[in-house]
């Protein structure tokens, strides 16, 4: 269930109902006394719900996964200090709108990149470089960071990019133009291509 991460770090007594506005409250709270680690926030998008997340240095984590699935990856992965906080978030879901209207091609977002290292950030770092509207494959990429035999590590790369659409794991195919998998479903992934006006079957 959405918000169970949240409940346990606001567990205690029980002190009686719990005030409707306590989430706002409390991320507030979190926020003066510098104990949020990690703000986070639903988005609502034509490719489908998508989880935002935030630390102090920028936009951490874009993701297709169900909100609990996501803030235990977080909890895990960067820290168990997190709270919805859809203020932290605004400038991210304003790019995204955007970007889903026609008025952006490129994001300038601030990102915090903790989630990627090693080869995945060489990777990711050269997929961020392809533009809106062009795609690459998948043996192209992998030739890109200095690997060319490494298609199948530039494969996982995608399917573990923490920022969908802002690193635009969409816009990589197949040798011969086949869509290939995609975190947010083939479906998505054709929408996104179209959007940037890509033809695809």
């Amino acid at each position: 269930m959405t918000g169970t991460l949240e409940s346990r770090l606001r567990q205690g007594p029980a002190l009686g109902p719990v005030p409707a506005d306590l989430d706002s409250r409390v991320a507030r709270a979190a926020a003066i006394g510098d104990v949020l680690d990690v703000a986070w926030a639903t988005f609502d998008s034509p490719v489908g719900p998508l989880v935002l997340a935030a630390t102090e240095a920028g936009l951490v984590l874009v993701s297709y996964d169900d909100p609990d699935a996501a803030l235990a990856l977080l909890a895990r992965m960067v820290s168990p200090r997190i709270l919805e906080a859809r203020a932290r978030l605004d400038p991210a879901r304003r790019q995204l709108d955007e970007y889903f209207s026609g008025g952006r091609q490129r994001f300038d977002v601030a990102v915090d990149r903790q989630l990627s290292r090693g080869f995945r950030r060489e990777v990711l770092d050269e997929l961020v470089q392809v533009p809106f509207g062009q795609v690459v494959s998948y043996g192209e990429l992998a030739k890109r960071a200095g690997r060319p035999r490494a298609v199948r590590a530039v494969g996982t790369t995608m399917a573990t990019n923490p920022l969908a659409i802002i690193q635009p794991c969409h816009r990589v195919l197949r040798t011969g133009g086949a869509l290939g998998n995609y975190g947010g479903g083939v479906d998505a992934k054709r929408w996104l291509l179209r959007h940037e006006g890509v033809p695809v079957d």
